[in-house]
C-alpha cells in the first residue's frame, strides 16, 4: 500500500509540475518573475489539488521543466486533461500573474491567445476571465 501512495505522490508532483511550468512560463514572459507571481502560482497549484508538503518540490520542478523546455505544448497537455473548473482556475491564475504588475504586455496577451486555442477555451470566456481579474487588480 505504501508503494501505491508514493507512486500517487510522484504522479501528482509530475503532473502539477507541468502545470506549474506553464504558470512560471507566463510569469517569466515579461522578463520579470516576481515573488508575488510565485505566491500566486503556489496558491493556484494548492487549489488545483497539490499536497501542502509537495508544493515547494512542485514549484522547483516546474522551474526546471520550464527552463529546459522551449514549447508550451507539453505544459498544456496536462491542463487539457483537467476538469473544466480546474482549467478555468489555471486560466484565472495566468491572468492574475499577468496583471500582478497591473499591465499586460504584447507577449503576455499573445501567450494567452495561444493558450485559449490550445486549451479549447472560448474567446468570450477567456475575455470574461481577463476582465474579472483585471478589475480585481485595479
Amino acid at each position: 500500500i505504501m508503494f501505491f501512495k508514493e507512486n500517487k505522490n510522484k504522479n501528482e508532483i509530475d503532473d502539477l509540475s507541468k502545470v506549474a511550468a506553464l504558470l512560471i512560463h507566463a510569469a517569466k514572459i515579461d522578463q520579470n518573475f516576481t515573488e508575488k507571481e510565485e505566491k500566486i502560482i503556489e496558491l493556484a497549484i494548492l487549489k488545483i489539488g497539490a499536497n501542502n508538503q509537495n508544493i515547494k518540490i512542485i514549484i522547483e520542478k516546474g522551474k526546471t521543466i520550464e527552463n529546459d523546455s522551449n514549447q508550451i505544448l507539453e505544459f498544456t497537455r496536462e491542463v487539457k486533461k483537467m476538469s473544466e473548473k480546474k482549467k478555468i482556475l489555471v486560466v484565472e491564475t495566468l491572468w492574475q500573474i499577468i496583471y500582478s504588475n497591473n499591465e499586460a504586455d504584447m507577449y503576455e496577451t499573445s501567450l494567452m491567445r495561444r493558450l485559449a486555442g490550445l486549451l479549447y477555451i472560448d474567446n468570450k470566456i477567456m475575455g470574461n476571465i481577463k476582465e474579472k481579474i483585471k478589475n480585481q487588480n485595479l
